[in-house]
């Protein structure tokens, strides 16, 4: 089955809750045979009125829906408001508040805000494979401007320079690939290097701007350093890669969500890193990868 092609397709096409059931069949089970998520048994019975199966297997919990084992466990919401809710998560360029969320799908905004984590827990990255070739890592400081702060909360926020009061957000991007973002305690050397090692192969070439925090690279890598204060781009040695990345990165968290606790950054980060990483694909790849 064809998935949609546009959002005004995919809202009108997910609204029936059979094309919803034929769809997710076909992920969850590219061979269209349903089988229990907790057994594996293929002796299934579909009940249509509840909309679930009924498993013959000797366990516990013998019914299962299409939910089951999925980030859409455990939620009364539909699969007629779920699904259009990736579409437009993983389709909006800047993210979607929860707000507007709620708007759209009548839902309350406690109902749109848990569905965007939930889909955002699904957004995450996660791989075994390490990232090699040509390398830019880099960081930046998420926080609110002292410029658009109150007095009052202005002097008990920044305290001595802009960055101070921040969080920190690592960066390593691999040119023509994808990018790893985190979000980091502070920008020592051990922080940051270690996280280097942990996603970037031996022997990459590495560029990244003065920090000293990133001395000490080139036992393992090819560490190439621009000089921000002078150049931002010597031939093959710059950091605009990443710089695109916050940039991108940055228009979400300031126009879209305005506000965001330091406790769930990691997940609007994952966002944007998601559709970053599959910038070369259509919405309705996005939409079932």
């Amino acid at each position: 089955m064809e998935t949609p092609d546009t959002l005004r397709d995919a809202i009108i096409w997910f609204a029936e809750f059979e094309n919803c059931r034929q769809f997710m069949i076909e992920l969850r089970w590219a061979d269209g045979v349903v089988k229990c998520p907790r057994c594996e048994s293929e002796h299934v019975f579909y009940i249509p009125k509840e909309r679930v199966w009924k498993c013959y297997g000797k366990h516990d919990r013998p019914k299962f829906s299409l939910k089951t084992g999925t980030i859409f466990e455990d939620s009364p919401i539909t699969l007629e408001k779920w699904l259009p809710a990736v579409w437009l998560i993983v389709g909006c360029k800047n993210g979607i508040s929860s707000y507007e969320l709620s708007r759209d799908l009548k839902v309350t905004q406690k109902s749109a805000w848990f569905m965007l984590h939930r889909i955002r827990l699904a957004m995450q990255s996660g791989t075994f494979n390490k990232l090699s070739g040509e390398i830019e890592v880099d960081e930046t400081f998420i926080g609110g401007k002292a410029r658009n702060m109150h007095k009052g909360k202005r002097a008990e926020k920044i305290q001595g320079r802009g960055a101070e009061g921040k969080e920190i957000v690592f960066g390593m991007n691999e040119r023509g690939g994808d990018v790893r973002v985190m979000h980091v305690e502070k920008r020592t050397k051990a922080e940051l290097q270690s996280a280097i090692r942990e996603h970037v192969e031996a022997g990459a070439a590495i560029f990244s701007d003065e920090l000293l925090s990133y001395d000490g690279l080139s036992a393992d890598y090819q560490h190439a350093v621009i000089n921000h204060a002078v150049e931002y781009v010597n031939g093959n040695v710059h950091t605009n890669g990443m710089e695109n990345f916050w940039s991108l990165l940055k228009r979400g968290l300031h126009g879209t969500y305005i506000s965001v606790e330091p406790f769930h950054l990691f997940r609007d980060i994952d966002e944007q890193a998601f559709r970053f990483n599959n910038r070369r694909a259509s919405d309705a790849e996005r939409f079932t990868t």
